[in-house]
């Protein structure tokens, strides 16, 4: 059965937006219109489903990668953060539309807090794949793959 590793990350995310719009526990707060996505942006967002397209971004990461925490997500979702004259220096994304995106997904029941201890006895924290989210991801993988052939060889 086809998995997430097996079809395109921008088609799968398309795919995943839009049976998130279909659930009834994600749906953007009402300040996410005014919002910048970190402290590296000038503008909001200019797409109109954009806190979809981050839920199912944030969802196949946490698929690929979990267990996975908001930090290491501000991480993946930074950027260059320009300073005028100055050099730019990285700056993380915002932890607030990270937190409330995967908040979103814990009530969907899409993913799970996880914790547990690591190496050199550090508690671990992160967010995990549900076994619904899973046959959700690999469902939509499944279906992707058998609408294009030419994906047999990626």
């Amino acid at each position: 059965m086809p998995t997430a590793y097996d079809v395109p990350a921008d088609i799968l995310i398309k795919r995943i937006t839009e049976e998130l719009k279909k659930e009834a526990e994600i749906k953007p707060p009402e300040w996410s219109d005014y919002v910048k996505t970190g402290v590296h942006k000038e503008r909001a967002p200019i797409q109109e489903d954009w806190w979809y397209i981050r839920a199912a971004s944030i969802l196949r990461k946490v698929y690929l990668y979990g267990p996975i925490g908001i930090s290491r997500l501000r991480i993946a979702y930074g950027g260059r953060h320009r300073r005028g004259v100055r050099p730019e220096h990285f700056a993380k994304g915002s932890g607030t539309i990270i937190r409330k995106i995967l908040q979103q997904l814990e009530k969907a029941e899409y993913i799970q807090k996880k914790s547990g201890h690591g190496s050199k006895g550090r508690v671990i924290v992160g967010r995990v794949v549900t076994t619904k989210g899973h046959s959700f991801i690999d469902k939509l993988s499944a279906e992707i793959k058998k609408q294009i052939p030419e994906l047999e060889r990626y």
